[in-house]
């Protein structure tokens, strides 16, 4: 049977990773539609907000040429971002959470614009809206997602990944991020990648480098999830394994209507809060 996109299983690092953290995530998150909107559910909180805002802003400027990407300030650019996630459509719960978190992010985007490093070099900027190939043909797997920003290398006509956090903790070192990224960067453009960096924006000036991850190894890691993934999607069997968890245990708030409805975005996902959302941390960086 010839390869299908339109039947084919997508994956990305966002889903894989909802799907390792609880398989019923993963069906809320990624599968399930409210039978009276037909649309997909979402929960909007502090972190996607900061993190959302923040990198739009760092987006916009990849397909600004590099002579003229930091011509303009960036502080305008943040505020209209932020007013796509005011109030309760970033599932703030206050004014005081927001202004901090808000304030966070506008001290991120200062930080680049202060010190832009890399981003005043050329930048590489993949043609497709959202960048994908297929994993495996024969399994009928496809990969997708956006990489935060591809350094130019002249000297080695490669390329230089880089992905922008905002959290403040470490991003998991066992995390397929890199590896996705690696075998998205690989397949979606002609160039090498020779260097990869994270910039942890809220702390630092400075890229920290990561080891590159090898191509093979990558493919068969990914590829093993995603088979696993496409077998649960045939079976349509996504039980969570603590009967019950941090990560499905929100959404089912949603199925029992203990979460609020606050709109449609722009991607036509049903938006909701939790009826009392935990502003005092911000978790991990979302991908977008």
């Amino acid at each position: 049977m010839p390869a299908d996109k339109y039947t084919a299983t997508w994956v990305s690092h966002t889903s894989i990773s909802d799907y390792l953290k609880c398989p019923r995530a993963y069906y809320l998150k990624n599968i399930y539609k409210d039978p009276k909107t037909n649309h997909k559910v979402k929960i909007m909180a502090p972190a996607l907000a900061l993190g959302q805002a923040v990198h739009e802003v760092l987006e916009s400027l990849s397909v600004v040429p590099a002579a003229t990407r930091f011509r303009q300030p960036l502080l305008p650019k943040f505020e209209a971002a932020w007013s796509k996630v005011t109030g309760k459509q970033g599932g703030f719960s206050d004014k005081d959470a927001e202004y901090q978190i808000r304030q966070r992010g506008e001290a991120m985007i200062r930080r680049v614009q202060s010190h832009p490093g890399v981003l005043v070099n050329p930048a590489v900027k993949i043609s497709q809206d959202l960048p994908h190939y297929w994993l495996s043909e024969d399994d009928n797997i496809i990969l997708c997602g956006k990489i935060d920003w591809l350094e130019y290398l002249p000297d080695t006509d490669s390329v230089h990944i880089i992905d922008f956090k905002t959290s403040k903790g470490e991003e998991d070192p066992d995390s397929l991020q890199l590896p996705i990224y690696r075998l998205l960067v690989a397949n979606c453009q002609q160039r090498n990648t020779t260097k990869a960096s994270y910039w942890y924006l809220d702390r630092s000036d400075e890229l920290e480098e990561k080891q590159l991850p090898d191509l093979q190894e990558s493919q068969a890691k990914v590829l093993k999830i995603a088979k696993q993934i496409k077998l649960a999607r045939s079976l349509e069997k996504f039980t969570c394994p603590h009967n019950g968890c941090f990560a499905c245990k929100p959404f089912e708030a949603i199925l029992n209507s203990k979460a609020e409805f606050v709109g449609v975005d722009g991607y036509n996902y049903d938006v909701y809060i939790l009826d009392k959302p935990d502003t005092s941390t911000i978790p991990d960086s979302v991908i977008l």
